[in-house]
């Protein structure tokens, strides 16, 4: 059996495989949800709580019929697990401290802690060499020989780097509108939208936690107004300058650039256009990582 995790800052998605035949491929035969476990940002009780509280009774109460369709008894369920945790915040200092609470709370047969930038390589590449990246509020990067990440251009955060990302988006799209003319009538209509004021901003940049979620909640209403020319090379040069700044540095022009995350996906045209301005070739596009892992493991 495998229990695969896929996991962000919000919420964790689960899937349960099976196999009676080491030979054919696994069955899904559940799914599930919890709250997004990041051990950069949780402490161990933090995280105990989460399996106990969440997980754990979510084992015991998905549907019998299923465990008897496979042919699993419910006794073994844990003794036969192989968990695969992916997960942002998952770096190596915090690996241990994940696998020992997964050995504590399920008793698996063997556990896996892997970062979210692992989960993307392995996602999107399969066994392949590849360029794996991650769009999304964050940015991040590596190159991937198939089997393990050789190159990682640090992302660095959204004030110093992360490039491509929503949250810079956003931070772009701010700085724009106030400060060049080409921007006044959406400047209007941005600050009639969201019922905001200069100061308002400044405050919620500033003065507020989670800056780097608020600046990239601004991506639906730039997604929007896309028909608008500056506001549409405004997101192409976001890609471009990840381009520049993050992919040129592994000097594999010949090697397709894969993406997951909502920014990729939202933005697949802008995405396409700045590779191709910048010499790159775009391969696969994912939203969620959870599909490719699952094709990864069987």
């Amino acid at each position: 059996m495998i229990l695969i995790a896929d996991s962000g800052s919000t919420k964790t998605d689960w899937m349960l495989l099976h196999s009676s035949n080491p030979q054919l491929k696994h069955e899904v035969i559940a799914t599930f949800h919890t709250q997004g476990i990041t051990p950069i940002h949780q402490t161990a009780g933090d995280i105990r709580q989460i399996l106990e509280q969440e997980l754990m009774p979510q084992f015991s109460t998905f549907p019998r019929a299923a465990l008897i369709h496979s042919g699993i008894l419910e006794t073994t369920v844990f003794q036969n697990l192989n968990i695969f945790f992916y997960g942002s915040g998952c770096t190596p200092e915090h690996v241990p401290m994940m696998v020992q609470l997964f050995n504590e709370e399920l008793s698996p047969k063997s556990v896996e802690v892997h970062s979210d930038l692992m989960a993307a390589a392995r996602a999107l590449c399969q066994h392949e060499a590849g360029i794996a990246c991650i769009l999304g509020t964050g940015a991040n990067s590596c190159l991937y020989d198939g089997e393990k990440i050789v190159q990682n251009t640090p992302a660095l955060g959204y004030i110093l780097g992360d490039e491509g990302s929503g949250s810079v988006l956003g931070r772009m799209f701010l700085n724009a509108i106030f400060k060049n003319p080409d921007f006044a009538d959406i400047r209007n209509e941005y600050l009639e939208t969201a019922k905001l004021t200069q100061a308002d901003i400044i405050k919620k940049v500033y003065r507020e936690p989670m800056a780097n979620r608020w600046l990239a909640s601004l991506a639906p209403f730039i997604h929007d107004h896309l028909s608008n020319a500056h506001v549409r090379q405004l997101v192409i040069d976001n890609f471009c300058n990840f381009f520049s700044r993050n992919i040129a540095p592994y000097q594999h022009h010949d090697l397709p650039v894969h993406f997951v995350g909502s920014m990729a996906h939202h933005f697949e045209e802008e995405l396409a256009e700045a590779a191709q301005k910048e010499g790159y070739s775009i391969g696969n596009i994912l939203k969620s990582p959870i599909d490719g892992l699952l094709a990864f493991h069987q």
